[in-house]
C-alpha cells in the first residue's frame, strides 16, 4: 500500500525506505511491529523461493532478560499451598525434574522408574530423550497419586469430554498447567511474576548453588548448547563467586568503630 506494489516487486532501497518510515512513524506502537515487518518480509520471500539477502534486512537483536527465579522457601510455599495432590505432583515434577510445560504434560506411566529413581523425558525440545533423577519425596507422592487417580497412560489426564463425561482428552492441557501455577502462586502470596518455566529456572539455579557442575546441569536440562546453560551462572549465588553489597561491610566495620 505504501509503494503501490506487492512486496516481491520491491527493491532493497524501497524496503529500507519503508523500514525507516516505520521507525520514525509517531504512531508505531513498539519495536514489536517493526520486527514482525522484517520477519514477515523474510518469510514471504522464502515461501516464494526468492532470495532475501539482497534486501539487506536488518538483524533483530533479541532482548536480553534474566529469568525469574524462586527461592527455595517460595518453592516450598507453592507445594504447601497446592490443595490438590495432582497439583502438588505437577509442581514437584516441574521443579524437582526441571521439566518444560510440554514435557510434564507428556509424562507417561512407562516413563517412571521408581527402582532406579529416574524419569525418562521422551522427545523433549530438540527431539532428544534424556533421563533426570526422581526425588524419593516425589516418588512417594507419585505412588500415592497413581493409586488414587489410577491414570492409564499419561500421568496427567485432560478434562472429561462428551456428554457422559467418561472419556478424557489424552493429556493435561497447556492452559491447565499454566492456570495451576498462577493460582497456586497467588494463594502462596508470591508477588514475583511466576510462570511454568520459572520452576525450571529455579531448578537449574538451585542445583548450581547446591554444587552441581555446569556440564551435568546441561545434560539434565537437555540443552543443546552450553551457552544456554551458562546463563544460569549470572543468577546463581555461588560461594566461589559470592556477591554482596558494600552496605554489609560498611555496617560491620562502622558499628565496631562506634563500640
Amino acid at each position: 500500500m505504501y509503494f503501490g506494489k506487492i512486496p516481491t516487486e520491491l527493491d532493497a532501497e524501497q524496503v529500507h525506505d519503508y523500514l525507516f518510515y516505520l521507525q520514525k512513524k509517531s504512531k508505531t506502537p513498539s519495536q514489536t511491529y517493526f520486527k514482525h515487518c522484517v520477519y514477515g518480509l523474510r518469510f514471504l520471500l522464502k515461501s516464494e523461493g526468492l532470495p532475501y539477502e539482497y534486501l539487506r534486512l536488518p538483524s533483530i537483536k533479541h532482548e536480553k532478560k534474566l529469568p525469574v527465579v524462586l527461592s527455595k522457601e517460595e518453592v516450598w510455599s507453592l507445594l504447601v499451598h497446592a490443595k490438590l495432590l495432582k497439583h502438588k505432583i505437577l509442581i514437584g515434577l516441574l521443579y524437582g525434574c526441571g521439566l518444560r510445560c510440554m514435557e510434564v504434560r507428556s509424562v507417561r506411566l512407562q516413563d517412571l522408574d521408581f527402582d532406579r529413581k529416574q524419569l525418562k523425558v521422551v522427545q523433549g525440545k530438540g527431539k532428544k530423550d534424556r533421563y533426570v533423577p526422581l526425588s524419593i519425596h516425589l516418588i512417594r507422592g507419585l505412588r500415592k497419586y497413581i493409586e488414587a487417580e489410577k491414570p492409564q497412560d499419561y500421568l496427567f489426564n485432560g478434562q472429561p469430554v462428551g456428554r457422559g463425561g467418561g472419556d478424557f482428552d489424552s493429556r493435561y492441557s497447556q492452559r491447565g498447567v499454566q492456570w495451576v501455577i498462577k493460582q497456586v502462586s497467588k494463594s502462596a502470596g508470591i508477588i514475583k511474576e511466576v510462570h511454568v518455566h520459572s520452576l525450571r529456572h529455579s531448578y537449574a539455579t538451585h542445583l548450581l548453588e547446591d554444587g552441581m557442575d555446569i556440564m551435568t546441569l546441561k545434560e539434565l536440562l537437555g540443552h543443546q548448547n552450553i551457552e544456554t546453560t551458562l546463563e544460569y551462572l549470572q543468577i546463581a549465588q555461588l560461594e566461589s563467586q559470592q556477591k554482596f553489597s558494600p552496605l554489609d561491610t560498611l555496617f560491620a566495620q562502622c558499628s565496631q568503630n562506634l563500640k
